[in-house]
């Protein structure tokens, strides 16, 4: 029977694309309450929904301004997350995957932030923009607006897009989730109208890659071109997956702040120490500083594996 060290180690996708908070807190802890429940078997399902519940109600938490409110939503929002590690990890070990669980786990994310961006909004509607006498009221609207729908949701999609290429290039596709388009559009058209459940996923993640795809030209180029020459990863050159690691491997740090754990902290302190608006503009400046450094960096890599293994 494997060691719980064994479990953890096998739950890693990889040791590049791991974060150091994750490796020595979240997976461990995620791991633990993984064991724990499946021996009640419960569904990996019933972890997602409960997240969703921790979730939305640390948003509500971090409406109000005194301490004993935000500490909940800071304890509320951790379990979301180790919950979140929990469901991914039961996942793996029972092989209980399912599509209901894809969509779920999406949407638990998307639904913990919803609710943390409207909690600040509200939260600032009637405080005073600092340094004035003018209330936030629709600049506050503006800010969460901007960052929740624009910065956050551009920024996260890229950062995992570039994780499960870097994780496509150094493990092959049995090690990545990485998706394309027009692969995941053929899945949507192909089933049933009766399976309208399973039509709203795939539309909606097909569009999602689509987005991924549209945003990252050099990339395509250069993939389109690997794939054809080389349909699978294991037959890629290993100088060529060696070098795209090595430019890849440096990006890893900014896909790792641009998901969850950075974001997560930076909402904690600035909730706690009463200054939520520092949350979203940093979303707006700093994180979408790195975003834009990212994304040129990588499709400049690209475009130079391109020209050295491709168009030669």
């Amino acid at each position: 029977m494997a060691t719980f060290k064994e479990l953890l180690k096998v739950s890693f996708k990889s040791a590049d694309t791991e974060e150091w908070l994750d490796v020595h807190f979240t997976r461990p802890i995620g791991l633990a309450f993984a064991l724990l429940w499946n021996k009640f078997n419960i569904h990996p399902n019933v972890i997602t929904i409960l997240s969703i519940f921790l979730g939305v109600g640390a948003g509500y938490m971090f409406y109000y301004t005194d301490l004993w409110h935000n500490v909940c939503g800071v304890l509320l929002l951790m379990f979301a997350n180790f919950c979140d590690s929990t469901d991914g990890q039961m996942a793996r070990l029972t092989g209980k995957k399912t599509l209901i669980g894809r969509m779920l786990d999406g949407f638990a994310g998307d639904l913990w932030f919803f609710a943390i961006y409207l909690a600040i909004l509200l939260r600032l509607w009637h405080q005073n923009i600092p340094g004035t006498d003018w209330t936030w009221g629709l600049w506050g609207f503006l800010l969460c607006a901007i960052a929740g729908l624009h910065c956050h949701a551009d920024q996260s999609s890229l950062a995992d897009y570039y994780r499960q290429i870097h994780l496509y290039f150094l493990l092959g596709k049995e090690g990545s989730e990485l998706d394309n388009y027009a692969q995941q559009r053929k899945i949507y058209e192909d089933l049933p109208k009766s399976k309208w459940l399973d039509r709203i996923f795939y539309f909606n993640y097909a569009n999602y890659c689509k987005s991924q795809e549209r945003r990252t030209p050099e990339f395509q180029k250069f993939f389109k071109a690997v794939k054809t020459s080389w349909p699978n990863a294991e037959e890629m050159p290993q100088t060529l997956r060696q070098e795209f690691r090595a430019g890849s491997l440096p990006l890893m740090k900014f896909t790792n702040i641009l998901t969850f754990n950075t974001r997560a902290i930076t909402v904690y302190v600035t909730c706690l120490l009463n200054c939520p608006w520092v949350y979203p503009l940093l979303e707006i400046t700093v994180f979408n500083i790195m975003y834009a450094y990212m994304h040129r960096t990588h499709e400049r890599l690209c475009a130079s594996m391109y020209g050295k293994y491709i168009a030669q």
